[in-house]
């Protein structure tokens, strides 16, 4: 397991964690959440043995083999699928070892070697690498292609492929869907159900989160909490949590204000003179409740746009594309005022270059775009962020755009997106993405655009973030068209999709879920193979095993999924009337004389109610690693 026992950490002069505990069974799927700059990123480098802690101890098994996706790729020659085969380092080894063997003629050795690398199954090796590109993204056609000649994002999905090869035991995920779309994510999550060991991720993606995890770790005021269960889970768990602590912080406060009260009422009179000493004393010994902080650090929206003209865009028989290549051609189509769009399609179908065209960023090669005289368009990519003067502050950026306007006006508008205090006078070069980001954002917000585009506008934007983006949004009354993998934001903030496939655009009559069983028809209808070398296997053998292993499995499951379901039905019943005890014990009213007997029943109904909760809880993590054992084997 994975243990941190009483961890301080620092960056510089910022304290991250001070005395924090946290214990990660194995098999655990945990989700490390937090807001920007409270220290996840600096736990995993902890983890990986790149920063040290500054008291306390972070404990792994010694023999754990730990993966994580490196930020950097050179410039190789090295074919794909050899750089993704290199991740599983023990294969590596092993081959090199039998080089070595081999030219030695140590036939005791060689033996050995082959009998290790049969132990690994090394001869299916080569399938896994092409099965792991393909989900990646990768069409078998260019896997032996060298890393050189992938693009920089298409490189970080080697780099997720290369961790994803190793055989670890502990794996670290650092948004690892930044770089994906929404058909790869899916896969993804389908994959890292599946894994064995123990993963930790890093994610502002609250469906990847929802899919995937078991736990939530949650970084904030310089310590983890642990929650069972997945992102939405946590929510409502943490929800509870900071509405007791509220309420205890309330009732604290009530009692502070008596004894200071007293102190000043009587400090000064012989006769209470000692009684007033000690509630000095008592006051000095309270351990102090923090207020819960359930507010977002943002609050912007978008004001309604000067002028909605009908319709804002209007294609005719366009095609577009780069140089001489045309990636979409006979595109017919109509951007009215108000619409909502989601654009659906795999990585280089061409929503981006669909999304630069109505940008004018680029210019159709065929066909005419119609243009509304007051069009206003607000657009969001990635690639803007590196316009932004790394020497100028937030604040400076807001000035150009409005010179007219004072500047107090723009400190408050600037402080709806967290840029308050310094932050707003500070340089851009140093801030994060997520940062950048918001700041880009704000800028679009300001311009009042009658058309938003935007091309992932939630890569490294935290959950708080995400959630203000999503509400401002939905309240925008201008024309929205969206590119984005993070499934939240299509669902709560498009009414309808237009799919980019095949070098056309068109109307897409579904949701998303409709889109995935799309996906997985058209795979199958193509015959594309679910890895890079399954010709090498027998699949009718491998099939018939699955199925066989599927349905022991699941007779093992069964009676355990349902002991779960009856547990998950106490818990919820036990903690709904804990949560309803906690609230009326927190409420002033309570302790008046007309409550007094509910006040006495209450009180030990509460003891009992917590008892049960605790020895529920307990059965239901014990039936948890059962299944997770059962998946572990399969």
């Amino acid at each position: 397991m994975i243990q941190l026992k009483n961890l301080s950490l620092r960056r510089g002069l910022k304290e991250l964690l001070v005395s924090a505990n946290l214990t990660l069974n194995p098999g655990y799927k945990a989700g490390l959440t937090g807001a920007n700059g409270v220290g996840k990123s600096s736990l995993f480098a902890l983890l990986k043995g790149e920063l040290h802690a500054d008291s306390g101890d972070a404990l792994l098994p010694p023999h754990w083999v730990m993966a994580h996706v490196a930020q950097e790729t050179p410039a190789l020659d090295t074919p794909a699928l050899e750089y993704v085969l290199d991740g599983d380092r023990e294969l590596r080894q092993l081959e090199q070892q039998l080089a070595d063997a081999e030219a030695r003629n140590d036939g005791t050795a060689i033996g050995h070697l082959h009998g290790e690398l049969s132990r690994i199954e090394a001869w299916s090796a080569p399938a896994r690498a092409g099965k792991l590109l393909t989900g990646l993204g990768f069409d078998p056609a260019i896997q032996q292609n060298p890393v050189r000649s992938f693009s920089g994002g298409w490189r970080m999905r080697l780099n997720l492929a290369q961790a994803l090869m190793c055989r670890s035991d502990l794996l670290l995920l650092d948004e690892p869907t930044n770089h994906l779309d929404l058909e790869t994510v899916l896969w993804l999550e389908d994959w890292l159900q599946a894994y064995p060991g123990t993963l930790l991720v890093i994610s502002h993606d609250r469906d990847f989160l929802d899919a995937i995890c078991s736990h939530i770790v949650e970084a904030a005021n310089q310590t983890l909490t642990l929650y069972t269960g997945n992102y939405s889970q946590f929510e409502t768990m943490r929800a509870e949590k900071l509405a007791r602590q509220q309420g205890e912080f309330e009732k604290q406060q009530r009692q502070i204000a008596h004894l200071e009260s007293f102190i000043t009422r009587f400090k000064a009179k012989a006769s209470k003179a000692r009684q007033a000493q000690s509630r000095v004393k008592a006051l000095e010994k309270l351990e102090r409740i923090a207020p819960a902080h359930v507010a977002s650090p943002f609050d912007f929206h978008f004001d309604s746009p000067d002028h909605l003209p009908n319709p804002l865009v209007r294609l005719d028989k366009v095609g577009i594309g780069y140089g001489d290549k045309t990636i979409l051609n006979g595109l017919s189509l109509s951007v009215e005022a108000g619409s909502r769009i989601g654009l659906l399609g795999v990585n280089g179908a061409g929503k981006s270059t669909l999304v630069k065209l109505l940008a004018n960023e680029l210019q159709p090669q065929t066909g005419e775009v119609v243009k509304a005289q007051t069009l206003k368009i607000g657009y969001f990519a990635q690639h803007q962020l590196e316009t932004l003067r790394e020497d100028d502050s937030p604040l400076q950026h807001m000035q150009r755009l409005a010179p007219t306007t004072r500047e107090i006006e723009l400190r408050s508008f600037l402080g709806g997106f967290n840029f308050r205090g310094d932050a707003a006078t500070d340089p851009v070069g140093p801030m994060s993405g997520g940062e950048k980001a918001r700041l880009a954002l704000a800028m679009i917000v300001w311009q009042k655009p009658n058309l938003l585009l935007l091309d992932e506008p939630t890569n490294h934007l935290d959950l708080e973030m995400r959630h203000a983006l999503t509400l401002a949004l939905q309240d925008f009354s201008g024309a929205l068209i969206v590119v984005s993998h993070d499934r939240s934001l299509l669902e709560s903030t498009t009414d309808t999709f237009w799919l980019v496939h095949g070098g056309t655009v068109k109307p897409f009559d579904g949701d998303l879920e409709d889109y995935r069983q799309w996906r997985i028809e058209q795979l199958a209808e193509s015959g594309k193979p679910s890895n890079g070398d399954a010709q090498t296997l027998n699949r009718k053998e491998q099939k018939r095993q699955e199925a066989e292993t599927r349905q022991r499995l699941s007779q093992l499951k069964k009676p355990l999924q349902n002991k779960l379901s009856k547990l998950e039905k106490q818990l919820e019943t036990l903690s709904k009337e804990k949560a309803e005890l906690d609230a009326f014990l927190a409420d002033p009213a309570a302790y008046d004389e007309a409550n007094k007997a509910r006040l006495a029943d209450s009180l030990k109904r509460q003891g009992v109610v917590s008892a049960e909760l605790e020895t529920v809880e307990e059965d239901w993590m014990g039936v948890q690693e059962e299944l997770e054992q059962i998946d572990r084997e399969a």
